[in-house]
This record gives structure tokens, C-alpha cells and sequence, in this order.
């Protein structure tokens, strides 16, 4: 069921090439959506989730922008990891009904296994407040 729901998602109208929505959920260039900016697409790889190509080998975009430009994702990553924190506790207390100690332990359980995942997300959210789409990106490459 979860795999049907996230396959409608990427599929649907607003994850379509182009849109900011793809390129956070897919962690592809923001200027041309061409190919992933991580050098390894699994992000519970905890040694190499936070590495990056340095530039998109199809239009030339840098991907750290300036020095410590991703220093920002942190308080994006604030908020997305308060997003997955909510979820698990609404899950394990409201749905399941644990004690409040198991839905702790849940949460804390969550944040470690998506850590990848959160930090991944927040970037993407990150370079696409600062890059956006551009559809002749691979004609007019950056130098």
C-alpha cells in the first residue's frame, strides 16, 4: 500500500520534471533535473548519505554554492526532523496506543533510521529555495 501511495505521488502532476517537488523528493539537480546530486542514491548509507558531486555533470551547476552554503539546511533539517518526530508519535500513541515512554523510544528510533533521509531532504529543500528550474539548462551549461 505505502509503495502504490508513493509511486501515485511521484507520478503525479506536481512531482512532474520541472517542478520543486521532484527535485526534493528525488534529490536531482535543481537547475536541470537530470541526474542525483549524491554520489550514492542510498540514503540510509550513513558513510557516504552527505556526499555530493561537486558540480551536475549536464548543465555545470555547483552544488555548494558558497562556502558553508549548506550550513542553512540545519534549521530546514529542524523542521523536517520535527515533521518525522510527529509522525512517529502519532503512530505509536494515537494509532497503536504505547505508553508514552515506548512512544519516546519510537521517536528517538525514527530520527536514527531516517537520518539520512532528513538530512537528504533538507538539503534538497535547501539549494531549491536558492536554484530553480530551468528547462534549456543543458544548452546554456554554467561555467
Amino acid at each position: 500500500m505505502a509503495k502504490v501511495t508513493l509511486t501515485f505521488v511521484k507520478n503525479s502532476v506536481m512531482c512532474k520534471k520541472g517542478s520543486k517537488l521532484n527535485s526534493i523528493l528525488n534529490g536531482n539537480c535543481p537547475r536541470c533535473q537530470s541526474e542525483s546530486m549524491y554520489i550514492n542514491k542510498n540514503p540510509f548509507n550513513i558513510l557516504t548519505a552527505a556526499k555530493m558531486h561537486e558540480k551536475c555533470s549536464h548543465c555545470g551547476q555547483h552544488y555548494m554554492i558558497e562556502p558553508g552554503f549548506f550550513y542553512g539546511a540545519m534549521y530546514v533539517s529542524y523542521a523536517v526532523g520535527i515533521a518525522f518526530g510527529f509522525a512517529a508519535f502519532v503512530i505509536s500513541y494515537w494509532f497503536i496506543g504505547t505508553s508514552l515512554l515506548n512512544a519516546f523510544f519510537a521517536i528517538v528510533g525514527t530520527l536514527v533510521v531516517f537520518y539520512g533521509v532528513i538530512m537528504r531532504i533538507s538539503r534538497n529543500i535547501w539549494i531549491n529555495i536558492f536554484v530553480s528550474y530551468e528547462e534549456d539548462a543543458k544548452e546554456k551549461p554554467l561555467e
